[in-house]
């Protein structure tokens, strides 16, 4: 009751915080639906907590920026921040003879909690719903990145998409439009990437907002896309309606496209909005830093929350832009962030993709002009020449980067979609970074199978160049089968990875289990670990702590399956002491609490885990478990134990479908249950159609890999009628019922033979051993024919076979009699015949010798019973398979035929008790009476043999179930017409059973045609009746009136008497006979399969039955008793339905079956590429690759005509000049040593332009940020860095470092112009970071030795710096020309600087002179020395040096000089060189 008083005074004080806006969501508008039921109390009180919990959240974290000082501006009611004076708080506003201080934009605007959250509605069709916050430009991106992934709950990305370019609104082609956004939204979906851009409904934000719209509307893909707006706060129209303290939830935002002024409306497709508040209003911009920052802290997080492995992969989507969106992509692209710009968008994107083919000496300021005016139009005329000059520079650095640079053309011809570009964009980046090979391939691969692009990895990653080892690839292939990436699984199979490899460690299999999404077995099995370990921990007061994990292992997951297959089977897993800590929470559970079973289990076999180990099997029983339809497919290819694999997985899927309380789950697991059957349905069919023998081998073989049992146990216990109908399985259950007999002899020979057995000593009747003799006898004569007609000498060890085989399995006399009468059909036959004389017998004691003391008659019957009892309970104890009891005893009831056998016992009990008393003698012999009928009904089993009459049965059967629920229609009928009746026609009858009798009796003769003769006044008789029914053997009479007549209407009985038999003789019974139509044209078609599923239990049954019939089994019975029970011995294992296999036999059987199920897997996928789906499919495809071919087609036929007339005219150009130069040359203008020119196609001049040197100026001098200052160079493009090209307008910037050291050469303003970088200009004047002006002498020192005794591997000396994880080459400035500079004691240690610099005269010096570093200006530069001193292997010095590094603890490595090492270029270009003095390949 408390709770309920305080949600409702939360409500209340909501309502009063909330009434004075009309856009929200009233507490009193969420009771009102409460009481109308609209919603769930608990669920809009869990709602509402969580509200709340957001609510504290964001205030506590999240932060907006307001104006605490108000100053006019432009206008008078306007502050300099933007916003208008009644905006501004009453503490803001000071008087206006105020004059202490002026406003300033980093003092007067502060931070205070955040007003604008909550979920904003855009309403209008489909009324989308997004998510949004208000922000400090200040806001830590850590903050943000928390509310996105924990407050919003969008799971982390795995790709990081930033879409920049135009913000105003600007034409797209159809084609580009469209590819574009197809593109867009399949990398998003398929990798799960998050989309940040601008967030308005503007420029290329609409665009991308519309492809987000065509994704929801599209019903062929499936999940959400993540679309983030960052957009300004200041510039956002309408953002009035989004700001309350307590949040929006959600907030109506309407788009007033035409009313927005120089603002800008969200988006209405976004999904999230992060928007950005610097205190200022009206100021585009705002949010870029931020934006930025928010990348820059997504990028470096673990891609998929991992402690180990690559961070999530940025990349920017250029379309259109201007100037702003240059300065994104060059900073973007200086981060390591590659960039995919779609060429044909307009302007700046456009501009990029002219110039990225060209060398960098070809991008002049001449040329940009030329493509900034061609793609700019009327807005070019605004750019200044400086403007111009940094952007050229600017771009000349960009296409310097083309590992980071992919431009997209929709005319190229390879017709890639844009999610390709985008992802070979990162590809290509992560291949080209400074990174070791392994690392580099390895952070690919990670990226695809995050994205789960396997076209991406089959083209770019698992190419020919590589060849692949199974242990390189464990770790992908871990991360595909958690990642549920079928696809990427296949084609690491395909690629070389073992599974047997890979699960070679049985922890990486725990592993697996331990990473199960939520499903019904991960829920059983948390089950059995917490029993588990409740029962180990019980009676012991201490306890493990609530934050530890419990412990797993494969024992638990053993006992788990075995409970889903049966306690039949034996332990999947072996026993380990290994363990495993195993973490989850225990949910509310769907399915019903499994049974508790034992976990005792009989151990295996004693064969070695590994010869038993499938690999095959274990991941497709983790696939299965969990009900995935792909990687179970996948890994049951990979089984050894194809059919048994198919027919356990049907069975565990059906259990648990029984379990699961979700239907649709329910069913998903029957149809992949079913799918599976098939599967082992046509692997079976294959292997019989191939070899019978074989074929019947897999079927009652013991199958090590799923519990020593057989395939054919598994599929009756999963209830797999299709697989148990087949010809081949049945012609094995016929082989086992007819015995040793041949299945080809005719029943009457049977017959006859059992009656006169000395027939079988004549040939009458066919064993099978001689038709096995007969067939080799056969084969052996071919074989000599074929030796007589050929002439070749054949071995002859066929026919010493054939002797032994004569010798060996020719049947005795003896024999064959046993195998006659010990046959299934045989004791079938004797059964009946035994069980006929019983009904005999007991038929004349009942009706002929039925007497006060039991005559030898009935004492005969009375031993028979009891041989009837013993067999009974022998087939209840009778356990070859290994069922526990519990299962046995459930068996034997679930059985019809064995219930009427209790019964007829039960009765017969009953009554042979009451007959031997004397005042119950007669109720016994009724009740003998009813037991014979029960008898009789037994005898219907008889016919389940036969393939006429047994599937009859069955729809008997069925039909008893429907007459069984019709009943119940047809007794309201009954009931009603009949006490109607029975209340008309007679006054207060007090004898029961003239009641029943009137009531329900009569009307149902009356169905059958027997009808009353006392409610016509035609046909009643007074003398039939009596009047106060005194007569106990009369009814009572009906009420008479004064003339002594029936005084009940007869109109009114007539009447009720005509309905009556209108619908209970004619409607109901039509309906009965209807639904027996039904049922039997809907059983007709399965009742053979039924059938023969039947089948299998009476075959076993008599197979396991003794010999002798009844009344002589009691002989058996005894035998078995003696023998079981008293001398305690086991009972004699049956080897025709189980039988362990030689290991030999075993896997040659096994090898065998794989080969047959790849030809199965091969005709099924024939057929479905020629099924019409498929082709369907396939039309399809092809239509659409022929419309995008078409598309592009018509986006270029423009191009291609303007190019053909250019063509055109450049051949009448060169025929025009021909011309001349003839004219010319006929009147003797032409120079003697003159060549004439001659017309260069386009092939050749590109080819000119391809192999032209460009001058080889320095790149990092001039770049823009100069290093560890804020200080910006003044950009030098490359045509302009030599000094001898003039350059008017350069106007570099001055700097020099306060700690870069003294002055070496006087005052800097005096000597400036006596020093000029040699390598010419870099935009900056001064010493800079440099320690004086002109050249700083510095000196790499290369340590090298021989890595082996053949020197083929060349190494070098480097160091390590732990803090900023690089590794470089011992160097510093140079203080003298003797010595070493002293800062490499800190870095190589003193004793290693001694031994350096002692023999300083011994190393050969490289290179000496000018260097491209970053750090030099216009007046000071760096010149570097490179020296080599190349260590001897046997030398003291090796030694020292090696003792040194060893004791360094990774300070100092030696590493392998290779290209692929992590050095900044210069010293790669000082290792090249090294390399080449030692005749090394760099």
């Amino acid at each position: 009751m408390k709770d309920v008083l305080s949600l409702q005074d939360m409500m209340t004080e909501s309502t009063e915080m909330l009434s004075k806006f009309e856009n929200k969501v009233y507490p009193k508008q969420v009771i009102q639906e409460l009481r109308s039921n609209k919603y769930d109390l608990n669920r809009m009180v869990s709602r509402i907590k969580k509200r709340c919990a957001f609510t504290s959240w964001t205030r506590e974290n999240i932060q907006k920026k307001e104006c605490c000082f108000f100053e006019k501006g432009v206008r008078e009611d306007m502050c300099k921040c933007g916003y208008s004076k009644i905006e501004h708080k009453d503490e803001a506003i000071k008087p206006e003879d105020f004059s202490g201080e002026s406003w300033a934009k980093h003092r007067h605007l502060h931070e205070v909690p955040t007003d604008a959250f909550g979920d904003i509605s855009f309403g209008g069709l489909g009324q989308k719903t997004s998510k949004y916050v208000r922000v400090s430009t200040e806001t830590k991106p850590e903050i943000l990145y928390e509310l996105l992934t924990e407050q919003w709950r969008l799971s982390p990305p795995n790709l990081l998409i930033s879409v920049t370019g135009g913000a105003k609104n600007f034409y797209l082609k159809a084609g580009l439009k469209n590819m574009f956004n197809r593109g867009l939204i399949k990398v998003a979906q398929t990798t799960g990437a998050w989309i940040i851009t601008g967030g308005t409904h503007t420029g290329v934000m609409k665009h991308v907002g519309q492809a987000v719209r065509d994704h929801a509307l599209s019903s062929s893909m499936q999940g959400q896309i993540v679309a983030i707006g960052v957009a300004t706060w200041g510039t956002i129209h309408n953002r009035d309606t989004l700001v309350h303290p307590e949040g929006c939830f959600p907030a109506r935002y309407e788009l007033d496209i035409k009313g927005q002024g120089r603002l800008s409306c969200l988006d209405n497709n976004h999904t999230h909005f992060l928007l950005v508040d610097d205190g200022t209003q009206g100021k585009y911009g705002v949010e870029i830093e931020l934006r930025s920052c928010l990348e820059k802290c997504i990028s470096g997080k673990r891609l998929g929350n991992k402690e180990s492995g690559v961070t999530i992969p940025v990349v920017c989507v250029v379309l259109d832009g201007g100037p702003g969106t240059l300065n994104t992509i060059y900073n973007a692209m200086l981060n390591g962030t590659p960039c995919v710009i779609l060429e044909g968008s307009g302007r700046i994107a456009d501009v990029i993709a002219q110039v990225a083919a060209l060398s960098v000496s070809r991008v002049t300021i001449a040329l940009i002009h030329q493509l900034m005016k061609k793609f700019f139009g009327q807005e070019y005329e605004k750019f200044p020449d400086l403007r111009i000059i940094e952007w050229t520079k600017k771009i000349q650095d960009i296409i310097r980067m083309p590992h980071l640079l992919t431009i997209f053309r929709i005319s190229e011809d390879n017709h890639r979609d844009v999610d390709v570009a985008i992802l070979q964009a990162l590809l290509k980046a992560s291949r080209t970074r400074e990174t070791h090979g392994t690392e580099s391939w390895k952070r690919q691969l990670e990226l695809a199978i995050a994205w789960n692009r396997v076209d991406i990895a089959e083209t770019e990653i698992f190419t020919e160049e590589r060849q692949w080892k199974s242990s390189d690839l464990h770790w992908a292939m871990f991360s595909a089968l958690v990642g549920n990436k079928p696809e990427f699984v296949s084609l690491l199979l395909e690629n070389g990875v073992s599974l047997r490899d890979f699960l070679q460690d049985e922890e990486t299999l725990c592993e697996l289990y331990k990473q199960l999404p939520a499903c019904i077995f991960l829920r059983k099995l948390a089950k059995r670990v917490h029993s588990t370990h409740r029962k180990k921990a019980f009676g012991i007061r201490h306890r493990v702590r609530s934050g530890q994990g419990e412990i797993i292992s494969m024992t638990h997951v053993s006992d788990e399956v075995r409970c889903l297959l049966g306690s039949f089977t034996k332990a999947l897993y072996l026993p380990s002491n290994m363990k495993y800590h195993f973490n989850m929470c225990i949910e509310d559970t769907s399915a019903s609490p499994s049974k508790k079973m034992t976990s005792s289990q009989a151990p295996l076999k004693e064969d070695t885990p590994d010869a038993q180990r499938d690999p095959g099997r274990d991941i497709f029983l983790w696939a299965v478990v969990q009900n995935n339809r792909e990687l179970a497919e996948i890994a049951w290819e990979q089984c050894t134990d194809c059919m048994s694999a198919a027919l356990a997985a049907s069975k565990i899927l059906k259990t648990m479908a029984a379990e699961v309380i979700d239907a649709d789950e329910a069913e998903e697991m029957n149809g992949l249950a079913n799918h599976y059957e098939k599967h082992a349905i046509g692997v079976f069919s294959e292997c019989h159609n191939w070899d019978r023998e074989r074929a019947q081998k897999l079927l009652f073989r013991a199958s090590p890999s799923w519990g020593r049992t057989t395939c054919l146990r598994l599929a009756l216990e999963a209830d797999n009628k299709n697989f148990v109908a087949q010809s081949g399985v049945q012609a094995f259950l016929t082989q086992i019922w007819c015995g040793e007999l041949s299945v080809d002899n005719p029943v009457w020979r049977v017959l006859l033979c059992m009656v006169f057995f000395p027939l079988i000593y004549t040939g009458f009747l066919v064993y099978r051993r001689d038709e096995v003799i007969q067939r080799e006898a056969e084969m052996d004569e071919e074989i000599k024919t074929v030796e007589s007609v050929t002439g070749s000498v054949r071995t002859s060890t066929r026919s010493l076979d054939y002797s032994c085989l004569l010798r060996q399995k020719t049947l005795g006399r003896w024999s064959m009699l046993l195998c006659l009468y010990s046959s299934p059909q045989a004791k079938f036959y004797f059964n009946i015949l035994s069980y006929f004389v019983f009904l005999f017998l007991f038929a004349v004691v009942l009706m002929i010798d039925f007497q006060d003391t039991p005559s030898k008659w009935e004492v005969l019957l009375y031993i028979w019973l009891l041989s009837l009892v013993c067999d009974e309970v022998r087939q209840l104890f009778h356990d070859p398979d290994g069922f526990v009891f519990r299962k046995k005893v459930r068996m034997y009831i679930n059985d019809l035929w064995n219930i009427l056998d209790v019964l007829s016992i039960l009765f017969f009990i009953i009554g042979l008790a009451f007959r031997l008393t004397t005042d119950l003698f007669y109720a016994g012999k009724i009740l003998l009476c009813i037991d014979f009928v029960v008898f009789c009904l037994r005898l219907m089993a008889i016919f389940t043999i036969s393939r006429t009459l047994g599937p009859k049965i069955i729809i008997v059967r069925r039909m008893m179930t429907d007459m069984f629920f019709f009943m119940f229609l047809l007794s309201i009928w009954v009931v009603a017409y009949g006490v109607a009746k029975q209340g008309i026609l007679i006054h207060n009858d007090n004898r029961l059973d003239w009641i029943v009798r009137g009531a329900v009796y009569e009307p149902y003769l009356i169905i059958f045609g027997n009808f009353p003769t006392n409610i016509d006044y035609a046909e009643f008789k007074l003398d039939s009746c009596t009047m106060n029914g005194s007569d106990p053997l009369k009814p009572k009479c009906p009420m008479l009136n004064e003339n002594q007549k029936p005084a009940f209407p007869e109109w009114l009985t007539i009447i009720m008497l005509c309905v009556y038999l209108l619908f209970a003789n004619i409607l109901l019974l039509n309906l009965l006979i209807a639904i027996f139509n039904f049922t039997f044209q809907e059983v007709q078609d399965n009742t053979d399969r039924i059938w023969k599923f039947q089948r299998y239990e009476l075959i076993k049954e008599y197979h396991s039955r003794p010999a002798a019939p009844p009344p002589f089994i009691i002989l058996s019975h005894l035998y078995l008793f003696i023998r079981n029970v008293l001398w305690c011995r086991p009972p004699i294992a049956s080897t025709e339905f189980k039988s362990e296999l030689p290991q030999v036999e075993e896997e040659e059987l096994l090898s065998w079956e794989a080969m047959i199920k790849d030809r199965y897997l091969l005709s099924t996928r024939q057929e479905q590429s020629q099924s019409m789906e498929r082709r369907i499919l396939d039309t399809a495809q092809k239509v659409t690759t022929i419309t995008d071919c078409l598309e592009r087609e018509e986006e270029t036929t423009a191009t291609v005509q303007r190019l053909a007339r250019l063509e055109e005219q450049v051949v009448q150009s060169a025929k025009a000049l021909q011309w001349i130069m003839e004219s010319l040359k006929c009147q003797g203008f032409a120079a003697k040593d003159a060549q004439p020119p001659t017309l260069t196609t386009a092939d050749e001049s590109s080819d000119m332009y391809a192999s032209e040197k460009e001058d080889k100026h320095h790149v990092n001098a001039r770049q823009f940020h100069y290093p560890n200052s804020k200080v910006i160079r003044f950009p030098v493009p490359e045509e302009k860095v030599p000094w001898q090209c003039g350059f008017s307008s350069y106007m570099p910037t001055y700097y020099t470092s306060e700690d870069s050291g003294d002055q070496v050469d006087g005052s800097e303003s005096e000597d400036l112009c006596k020093y000029r970088n040699p390598g010419g200009r870099t935009g900056m004047r001064g010493r800079g970071a440099l320690s004086q002006l002109g050249p700083n002498p510095n000196i790499d020192l290369v340590l090298t030795r021989w890595g082996d005794s053949e020197r083929s591997v060349l190494e070098y000396l480097v160091v390590w710096n732990e803090k900023q994880g690089t590794l470089t080459v011992p160097g510093g400035p140079i203080e003298s020309a003797d010595q070493l500079p002293l800062t490499l004691k800190k870095t190589m240690g003193k004793k290693m600087y001694e031994i350096a610099n002692a023999n300083l005269s011994k190393g050969t010096k490289v290179f000496e002179g000018y260097v491209d570093d970053c750090r030099n200006t216009d007046n000071a530069w760096v010149e570097i020395t490179v020296l080599n001193i190349h260590v001897a292997g046997a030398s003291q010095m090796s030694e020292d040096i090696n003792s040194m590094v060893v004791s360094s603890h990774g300070a100092l490595q030696w590493r392998e000089m290779s290209s692929k090492t992590r050095l900044n270029s210069n010293q790669r270009d000082s290792l090249r060189l090294v390399a080449e003095l030692h005749n090394r390949k760099f």
